[in-house]
C-alpha cells in the first residue's frame, strides 16, 4: 500500500488550502479526499475540509460534516469547534454558535483556535 510521509502530507494539505483560497474547490476536495484515505488520523485534514465547506459558503454542509464526521473522530479539536461556531454564525444561529465558540475559546492547548473563537465572539 502507498504510504504518504508526514512532510508530503503537510505539502499536500498546503496545496489543498491554496486551492481553496483560489476557489478551486473541486481540486481541493480531491486532494483532501486522498489525504483522508492515506492519513485518516490527521485532524488537520478534517479542519481543512471544514474550511473548504465554509469557503464554498456551504455553512450547513460544514456543520453537518463537523458534527457527523470530524468531531466524532477528533472530539478535542478546538479548531473544529471554532469553525463550527463560524459556520453557525453565518447561518444566524448565534446561540448555538456561542456554545461552540466558548468551548474553543477556553482551550489552552490550541492558542490559534482559542484566538479565532474569541475574535468570532466579539
Amino acid at each position: 500500500m502507498l504510504k504518504i510521509e508526514s512532510e508530503e502530507a503537510r505539502l499536500l494539505l498546503n496545496v489543498a488550502l491554496m486551492a481553496t483560497g483560489q476557489n478551486r474547490f473541486r481540486s481541493a476536495a480531491k486532494i483532501l479526499a486522498a489525504l483522508g484515505r492515506f492519513r485518516p488520523g490527521e485532524a488537520s485534514v478534517a479542519v481543512a475540509n471544514a474550511i473548504l465547506f465554509i469557503s464554498m459558503m456551504d455553512f450547513a454542509g460544514a456543520v453537518d460534516y463537523i458534527d457527523r464526521e470530524a468531531l466524532p473522530r477528533f472530539p478535542q479539536s478546538a479548531m473544529l469547534k471554532a469553525f463550527r461556531g463560524m459556520a453557525l454564525l453565518r447561518m444566524n444561529r448565534r446561540n448555538e454558535a456561542m456554545c461552540s465558540l466558548a468551548e474553543a475559546a477556553s482551550d489552552g492547548a490550541d492558542l490559534a483556535a482559542a484566538q479565532l473563537a474569541k475574535d468570532l465572539m466579539a
